[in-house]
């Protein structure tokens, strides 16, 4: 493909990826940050954790941006009973209409498209795995038979940051396998004034299907094609090196509150999400200042902090925007 060619698709992303948002915010008021990253991990093939107090639209984003994409939505409410065959489906006994059984699978709702794991860590470990294998395998298995998952398969999930009585904090293995861990933070006034204005009038906006499912593997394709010069590639290694506390490169907090820091996944959604924000940015190569604007999405929840970081209530957010202000540029020679 020419250079010409290339930019005019890049032209053609930028303008379905605003089309896209200007759909979604339609509905969704004031979070526009929460959007944009939501709809760049998915365009990436990645799935996203997404936090925040009750009531403030994580639901309704999630269910938006399905109707926004024609893509098929499922919701599962996660709860302490949830089973795996809840989630992922079961066999069942069939009469064959001549006498006889059959086993047939009973498919769960987590086949779909986009599904809502809402209050994912309600549920306890064993129906976590279940989800987890479908995250990263893109399939489940049941009574030894494998069932691929539609194409695209994003999971969106939700947990409540208050509330965590009666809870099973998802495991360090599970939170890695979210491209962004997003904080839905509350509206401000003149933001909850328009969510009133669209929310108890007589009419209600609703988001109509820009593209399908092809139109976003296209753009996923078009996103990796993006080049990285070796010195930002770099970057971005070291900022996930410099995560780790026994590392040369470990910042000072990361030293003083980390455990253990980010795995390879971390750098992967680094480069990813830093090549589709220079796309939007009307770029055609990733900058410094793209990694440094996703690292907090893409490190958060890969941060295990230790005893003393817990126990003075450090936010991760803290740790990363350290590091970024310490590692050098070039980060390695």
């Amino acid at each position: 493909m020419s250079a010409e060619a290339i930019k005019e698709e890049l032209e053609g992303f930028r303008k379905d990826f605003q089309r896209l948002r200007q759909e979604i915010g339609k509905l969704i008021v004031g979070q526009d940050d929460i959007v944009e990253g939501t709809l760049a991990a998915l365009i990436a093939g990645g799935h996203v954790l997404l936090e925040g107090v009750p009531g403030l639209g994580k639901t309704l984003l999630v269910r938006t941006i399905a109707d926004s994409l024609h893509l098929e939505f499922r919701r599962v409410q996660f709860t302490p009973d949830l089973m795996p065959a809840d989630l992922v489906g079961t066999n069942v006994v069939l009469d064959t209409g001549s006498g006889g059984r059959k086993f047939e699978f009973q498919r769960g709702p987590i086949f779909g498209n986009i599904v809502l794991a809402d209050e994912i860590n309600r549920a306890t470990p064993k129906t976590q795995s279940a989800l987890l294998e479908a995250m990263q395998e893109k399939h489940v298995t049941v009574g030894g038979q494998t069932y691929d998952l539609p194409k695209p398969f994003f999971v969106l999930a939700t947990q409540n940051p208050l509330e965590m009585e009666g809870t099973y904090p998802l495991p360090e293995a599970q939170l890695d396998r979210f491209f962004f861990k997003l904080l839905v933070k509350f509206p401000t006034f003149e933001d909850l004034e328009s969510i009133l204005d669209r929310t108890t009038e007589s009419k209600s906006p609703k988001a109509e299907a820009i593209f399908d499912g092809e139109r976003i593997n296209a753009l996923a394709k078009l996103v990796r094609q993006i080049p990285v010069a070796n010195e930002v590639r770099r970057y971005a290694i070291a900022v996930v090196m410099a995560t780790h506390p026994d590392h040369e490169l470990a910042a000072p907090s990361t030293k003083k509150y980390v455990r253990y820091g980010s795995s390879p996944r971390g750098a992967q959604a680094i480069i990813l999400a830093a090549k589709l924000n220079a796309i939007l940015d009307g770029r055609y190569h990733v900058a410094r200042e793209d990694v440094r604007k996703v690292a907090p999405m893409a490190l958060r929840h890969r941060l295990i902090l230790n005893f003393e970081g817990q126990a003075d209530g450090i936010p991760a957010d803290d740790v990363v925007q350290n590091i970024l202000n310490n590692v050098k540029e070039p980060a390695i020679a």
